[in-house]
């Protein structure tokens, strides 16, 4: 600025600034990071061909760095010794003072490069390592005093471009701000000290002109040239067309020597200390150019490399991954300033769950290496989310938590059974031998056991109280309606909303490893397009419940245990009630036995007036029916005085009544310590509700069923009582028959299958084969049907039929009809026949005689081959019934007239 004119060259590089301006006289520091501008600055020597040096300069060690000459770097000195020498050598001599930059090394990284001594440095910040480059403070290395370092036998003479001094407060520091401009090379001849600082005899390093003349006439510095040349044009094209500056850098090639020029491209990349050091050795330029061409040609093939990934990762980005990586940026900057609310990343929570989930080996493999596959996926990806979910499925299952088995007391299993079920002796004892046999080997592989039987006769809660007696948590799984094989073994993970198996939902909700897991409605099951349950089904070991064993596949009923459940009797359905039904209900409701209270008498009505199925659950429900009732009376506080420490909270009316009968109000204080009572605490009814045959009228309605419906349907011939099976126990049906004029056909209503509609044509046939011996006809050649149909209709049409048991019932309805004699009404019957009339053995035999002791039959016929199955029929059922065995048709046609068979008597056709 001392100069009144500055004399400027024909042609300058150009910085653009953007929204700034650089007025003359003035100092302004910036930062280049962009590759245009790595080139464009200012090189104010480099167009001298020799920098006269001093014989001595003052030393400031750099620590595992390098200035090489063309390079421009901000250093901040806060070390005593490094600013005593910046206000000795720079700042008192202004633009003259030269300082020399010698590289040091750390005592413990290296063998020494020269004279060993200790010496601290100042920090260092190098953003960029070219002209124009700057340093931040905030990330420099610094070292404490008497560090051993190992000095660098050869360094750089720098020049100040920039001084500015600061002080720092509180404690009045002065610190400088110096940036310094590499020269050439050096040699140091000799180290010494001065004050706090070193300084160095040296000798210059760099080339006479005449010896730089002598240089640029080899052969082979031409042939290093051309090819550095080239190769930084190549360079600096691609990084113009990346950027799109327009060729400003291309000046540097035009005015500045070629061996500087490989100091500078060295210096602006990103090289390690070992390669610094060796450029700052290369004094020979030919070396320096080899050098520096390799250095140019690996930085123009990584950008090239990084081009062609760049490209090919562009060309796959959709859009939603392009969202994903914004979405990861917006989530570096939220972490950047402390608004992440994540705790830790989710899949490495996810891996530490699985850490911590104790997988056998094998799985954790297995799961590990499906990890390590989804940590390079992208959220959008298709598979991404069926395998994290599958993922996070294995880390929820209990591979380790089991529940702790108790001890088995067979007795103790024995009371729970018992307080839990009435009657059901058979099944009860089979699930203590279970019991039995895991108690002396707890590792035998048990076998499959299938309650069988009606809906409500206890088959669940079976299962539930086996759970109670071994300690296990209990879990029950619904197959009922259940098509597709996957719903039990789990989706293949390639089929897009893939889930796990109804199998391992369950174990995943108990949360143990080893429940007592029953498969419920196994033969609700069907099989289509998607595959068979059943075949799935064979892979688990389970207890299992169906209401019937025909529609379950053969392989898988092959490996089951069936214990049948019949239905309950009268008697038993009482004690159910009294025993379990109504305690339950009443606590369901929020009564006692103080609210409502149902007599024996009461709960027989019930049974025989409004249910007649085989199991219970009608019965509990009519029972809440009258819980209901009494809970209206109770929550509108009819007759009823709430117990509290006064007299202000009674009615009003009711407070009135109760002075005028006594002069003294009798309080009563309840301990409320039972949250099970809580009405019971509120309320105290005068006097119980009891239940009576005009209530249960009134809630439950007119009774549905009486003793008098089989008398009243077999009053006229042609109408016989039969029993059948159906999924809801036993059952009775009426069969129903009639003539008319028509042309000898068979007509057969009610929703029939095809085994029944067989069986009335069997039927048919044989009462024609032998119309003559039952005297129904004249002659044997007369033709029962001649101009006239027969038409069979069974009851209840709107319920599905079928079945091979209903033959012995259609011959007698048939000989009913053509002899105009009635049956017997307290007389039922089953049993299959064939076209010879020998009457076979059928099925259902306890659940069918069931069936008419709740009606109300007295007498029941069966084929004689069925006289085993009496052994299972309670003793108190058969009390109450007569037995009637058949062999033949005959027999049946003998048991079910009054006076014997119609062939004793004549037809009156």
């Amino acid at each position: 600025m001392a100069e009144s004119v500055v004399e400027l060259p024909s042609r300058l590089a150009i910085l653009p600034f953007r929204n700034k301006v650089l007025l003359p006289g003035a100092i302004i520091r910036i930062r280049c990071t962009s590759p245009s501008r790595v080139f464009t600055h200012r090189v104010p020597h480099m167009a001298e061909s020799v920098v006269e040096l001093p014989s001595r300069l003052a030393i400031l060690p750099f620590r595992n760095k390098v200035l090489l000459p063309g390079a421009i770097i901000r250093i901040r000195c806060t070390s005593p010794s490094s600013v005593k020498l910046v206000e000795q050598e720079l700042w008192q001599k202004e633009e003259k003072g030269l300082i020399g930059i010698l590289p040091v090394r750390d005592a413990d990284e290296s063998k020494p490069l020269g004279s060993a001594i200790s010496q601290g440095t100042d920090s260092l910040d190098q953003s960029s390592k070219v002209q124009g480059g700057s340093l931040d403070s905030n990330k420099l290395d610094t070292k404490k005093q008497n560090d051993v370092v190992h000095w660098h036998a050869r360094g750089v003479a720098a020049r100040a471009l920039h001084l500015s001094r600061g002080v720092e407060k509180p404690s009045g520091r002065v610190t400088y701000i110096v940036v310094l401009e590499g020269l050439c090379r050096f040699s140091v001849q000799e180290l010494s000290t001065r004050g706090t600082y070193h300084t160095a005899r040296i000798s210059s390093l760099e080339l006479t002109k005449t010896e730089m003349e002598l240089v640029e006439q080899d052969q082979d510095f031409i042939t290093l040239s051309r090819q550095f040349k080239a190769t930084a044009m190549e360079l600096i094209s691609v990084l113009e067309l990346k950027q799109k500056t327009g060729g400003r850098t291309k000046v540097l090639l035009e005015t500045v020597p070629v061996h500087k020029l490989a100091d500078i491209f060295a210096a602006s990349f990103e090289i390690s200390f070992e390669e610094q050091l060796s450029m700052l050795d290369a004094v020979d330029p030919k070396v320096r150019l080899s050098k520096a061409t390799e250095l140019v040609d690996r930085h123009l093939q990584s950008i090239r490399v990084a081009e062609k990934i760049t490209q090919k990762v562009e060309g796959q980005l959709s859009k939603s991954q392009k969202e994903f990586l914004l979405r990861q940026q917006m989530r570096a900057i939220k972490e950047e300033l402390g608004d992440n609310d994540d705790d830790e990343d989710d899949l490495v929570a996810l891996e530490r769950k699985m850490e911590s989930a104790g997988m056998p080996q094998n799985v954790s493999k297995l799961a590990h290496r499906e990890l390590r596959r989804l940590k390079k996926m992208q959220p959008q990806q298709p598979g991404y989310n069926s395998s994290r979910v599958y993922l996070e499925l294995l880390a929820d299952l209990p591979w380790q938590k089991a529940s702790e088995e108790i001890e088995l007391d067979l007795r103790a299993a024995r009371e729970r059974l018992d307080s839990d079920h009435y009657g059901l002796v058979k099944v009860k004892q089979r699930i203590i031998e279970y019991l039995a046999v895991r108690k002396l080997k707890p590792d035998a592989k048990g076998p499959v056991l299938c309650f069988v039987g009606p809906p409500g006769v206890g088959k669940t809660s079976l299962a539930s109280s086996i759970a109670s007696a071994l300690g296990r948590k209990f879990v029950r799984i619904s197959l009922g309606g259940v098509k597709d094989e996957a719903d039990i073994r789990g989706h293949r993970r390639t089929y897009v909303g893939s889930m796990p198996g109804r199998l391992i939902d369950g174990l995943k909700k108990v949360a143990v490893c080893n429940p007592v897991m029953l498969l419920d409605e196994v033969d609700k099951t069907g099989s289509d397009v998607r595959g068979d349950p059943a075949s799935a089904l064979l892979e688990v070991v389970f207890v299992a419940t169906a209401n019937r064993m025909q529609p379950i596949s053969p392989p898988l009923l092959d490996r089951m245990e069936v214990i049948e459940l019949p239905g309950y009797t009268p008697e038993e359905k009482l004690q159910i009630a009294m025993r379990h039904l109504i305690p339950r209900v009443l606590d369901q409701h929020g009564l006692s036995s103080e609210f409502l209270q149902i007599p024996e008498g009461m709960v027989k009505l019930v049974i025989q007036r409004y249910t007649r199925e085989a199991g219970v659950r009608n019965l509990e429900r009519n029972l809440a029916a009258l819980a209901r009732a009494a809970a209206v009376r109770v929550a509108e506080q009819e007759h009823v005085v709430p117990l509290n420490k006064g007299v202000q909270g009674l009615a009003a009316p009711l407070l009135e009544n109760r002075l005028a009968d006594s002069t003294e109000v009798e309080m009563e204080v309840i301990p409320m310590s039972d949250n099970s009572q809580e009405i019971s605490n509120t309320f105290r009814v005068a006097s119980p509700l009891v239940v009576d045959e005009a209530m249960l009228e009134k809630v439950l309605g007119a009774p549905r069923f009486d003793d008098r419906e089989a008398s009243e349907r077999v009053a006229s011939p042609g109408v016989t009582v039969g029993l059948v099976w159906t999924a809801f126990g036993g059952e009775v049906q009426f069969v129903e028959a009639t003539a008319m004029a028509g042309k000898g056909e068979l007509h057969l209503t009610g929703q029939l299958g095809d085994v029944i509609k067989e069986s009335a044509q069997i039927a048919l046939t044989w009462v024609r084969a032998r119309a003559a011996d039952l005297n129904l006809a004249a002659a044997e050649r007369v033709n029962l049907l001649e101009d006239r149909d027969v038409h069979i209709h069974f009851p209840a049409g709107g319920v599905p039929k079928d079945g091979p048991s209903a033959g012995v019932t259609l011959v007698t309805t048939l000989v009913s009809l053509f002899s105009q004699k009635r049956v017997r009404s307290d007389t039922a019957m089953t049993g299959e026949m064939t076209l010879r009339g020998l009457v076979l053995p059928v099925g259902g035999v306890k659940d069918k005689i069931l069936a008419a002791h709740r009606y109300g039959i007295k007498r029941v016929i069966l084929p004689e081959r069925n006289l085993k199955d009496l052994a299972e029929v309670p003793s108190s059922v058969l009390a109450n019934l007569e037995i009637l065995l058949a062999k033949k048709i005959e027999d049946v046609l003998e048991h079910a007239f009054d006076g014997g068979s119609p062939w004793r008597q004549h037809s009156k056709l």
